[in-house]
């Protein structure tokens, strides 16, 4: 008789993955705005990236502190995984909050060359920090 697949699940708990949604939607969307302002130069969009950028930060920093945590009481090889999830949302809130001082800035210059680089940067590691969170499954022993 064959035996049962193992059960598996995400590496993190599923209101841990509602917080994440956040800065993973948030940072993608205010590069976009990032973007339609370099192409417009229509102040409002600026406008709109600072509040993206505001609001992935205060839900990242909330993901980031769980993550820490959770890096705290984890045990064995998911250890390792835990690391690598902690330090992609560092990058993610650092490259974010630089972002943010540089959105506050007057004008063409609060996005300019080093805004999109931020906002890449920040976006990408949002985006990386979700795929591992929940690319990999772990088995779940009885």
């Amino acid at each position: 008789m064959p035996s049962a697949p193992p059960r598996t699940r995400p590496l993190l708990h599923p209101l841990h993955g509602l917080l994440l949604a956040w800065p993973v939607a948030l940072f993608p969307a205010a590069l976009l705005s990032d973007i339609t302002y370099l192409n417009s130069a229509e102040i409002q969009w600026s406008n709109f990236s600072a509040w993206l950028i505001t609001g992935a930060l205060i839900g990242g920093g909330l993901v980031l502190l769980w993550a820490l945590i959770a890096l705290a009481r984890a045990k064995g090889p998911a250890r390792r995984q835990h690391g690598l999830y902690l330090l992609l949302l560092a990058l993610m809130w650092v490259c974010g909050l630089i972002n943010a001082f540089q959105h506050s800035r007057d004008g063409w210059s609060s996005v300019g060359t080093i805004g999109l680089i931020l906002s890449i940067l920040s976006s990408l590691a949002a985006l990386a920090a979700g795929w591992t969170a929940f690319a990999s499954y772990r088995e779940v022993r009885p």
